[in-house]
């Protein structure tokens, strides 16, 4: 099968050195040769190995030591992430957290995409989710990964991440929290995927179940994060969003 951006998007180049493939319409039959299993899984598990470990780089924690002796986990809601540290060190700093998670995140999704195509993907970014929130090298205590799952998706699927940002805006608009912004737009996700996802592209991969699996599992992972989030804001204790706010240091809640 020759070399195109759409062939590379389904399979990866390790994909299509891998399995024989024939075309159908629309639809793309994979031919399986004997053997081929076992090096798919080590595909995987490496793709995988490679996006937790990009993931464990969680950057709160990396500048609130690095760069204020600190540990942004001692302040606030306790949270390593960028909502956290802009309300902690300022605006300047939140936003630099988030930027570098997200092009973590890229990275990730981009090696993945590139060895087994977009199942590569999703499944890198997913485990880069995984190793934000558990990292090792910080006592598997980390982020929320809203962050890195914005990374993931814009990278995978801008048009799905504009709507989704949509719906982050309009929510944190009209509740001022960003906590359950994030929540509504991680809701959304694995359920606009695939309509988004049948619209856009005119061949779908014989592997797009693991495209939503993977969806699914880091839609759950983020709302799960998020629990202690969603009981204090039926409890209203939870913070609200301010463009004002210039950073200010409060002992863990």
């Amino acid at each position: 099968m020759p070399i195109t951006f759409d062939n590379l998007r389904m399979f990866g180049m390790f994909g299509l050195k891998l399995f024989s493939f024939d075309t159908a319409g629309d639809d793309v039959i994979v031919e399986v040769p004997a053997g081929v299993t076992t090096w798919l899984i080590l595909a995987f598990i490496g793709v995988g190995i490679i996006g937790y470990l990009l993931g464990t780089l969680n950057f709160a924690l990396i500048i609130s030591r690095k760069k204020y002796n600190e540990d942004i986990r001692d302040y606030g809601s306790g949270n390593a992430g960028m909502t956290n540290m802009m309300r902690t060190y300022g605006k300047k700093t939140g936003i630099v957290t988030f930027l570098l998670d997200i092009l973590k995140a890229v990275l990730a999704v981009v090696i993945g995409w590139f060895v087994l195509g977009e199942a590569g993907g999703y499944f890198a970014g997913f485990c880069c989710v995984l190793g934000h929130a558990f990292p090792v090298w910080f006592g598997f205590k980390g982020g929320k990964g809203v962050a890195v799952m914005t990374g993931v998706i814009f990278t995978l699927e801008p048009l799905l991440g504009l709507l989704l940002l949509a719906i982050f805006i309009a929510v944190v608009a009209f509740t001022k929290y960003i906590s359950l912004g994030s929540i509504m737009a991680v809701l959304a996700y694995p359920l606009l995927l695939g309509n988004i996802y049948k619209a856009i592209h005119r061949s779908r991969s014989p592997f797009f179940f693991v495209v939503m699996i993977c969806a699914v599992l880091t839609a759950f992972l983020v709302i799960f994060l998020h629990r202690s989030n969603m009981k204090r804001i039926l409890d209203h204790t939870e913070n609200k969003f301010s463009f004002k706010s210039k950073g200010e240091k409060k002992e863990k809640e």
